[in-house]
């Protein structure tokens, strides 16, 4: 069960970032659903960008976010499955300080509800990198709302208690979490 305060919502800086190598920004649906979910939420999208599945293609734009003092997030989705081509996490696991575990469990677990045993396949993540956080989802469109509304909503609003990710990104002077059970 989630609990709030009342502290004051705190705009996040995001950029997103499509891994395909089909897509491009007309036919991007799952994209699109993370600008239109941000936005609602009130954070900003500072950039947005489209890739092949190409380990150093997604490497180069990562870094850039990550180097970006303006970027706090960066969403990414595609790339996360178990085909011979899906590269993302092989792509963003070295640039982490420290990784998420949660996130990617949680996933699962949520996306377990949705799709089945079908959902061991996706190697979503997160960590936190030069102060940006970075999540990893699958490329699909309701994998990419599951995310959002089962996890991200919350974990990018300053007001959820006790904690969420925003005092861990940088540019921000959120409250410390407060772990205690």
């Amino acid at each position: 069960m989630s609990k709030h305060s009342s502290n004051d919502f705190q705009a996040l800086n995001l950029a997103i970032l499509t891994v395909s190598d089909t897509r491009d920004f007309s036919n991007d649906t799952s994209g699109q659903l993370l600008v239109d979910k941000a936005t609602t939420a009130g954070h900003v999208v500072v950039d947005r960008a489209l890739v092949i599945d190409d380990i150093y293609q997604i490497r180069a734009r990562l870094s850039q976010w990550i180097a970006d003092p303006e970027t706090q997030v960066v969403l990414i989705t595609g790339g996360t499955g178990f085909t011979g081509r899906d590269s993302t996490p092989e792509a963003v696991v070295p640039l982490f300080d420290k990784t998420v575990e949660g996130f990617g469990e949680l996933f699962r677990h949520l996306s377990y509800q949705e799709i089945g045993t079908s959902t061991v396949q996706s190697r979503a993540l997160a960590g936190l990198a030069n102060g940006t956080l970075v999540f990893c989802m699958p490329g699909s469109t309701g994998a990419c709302r599951t995310a959002w509304d089962g996890i991200l909503a919350e974990q990018l609003d300053a007001r959820h208690k006790p904690c969420n990710f925003v005092p861990h990104v940088k540019l921000t002077n959120a409250p410390a979490c407060d772990t205690r059970g």
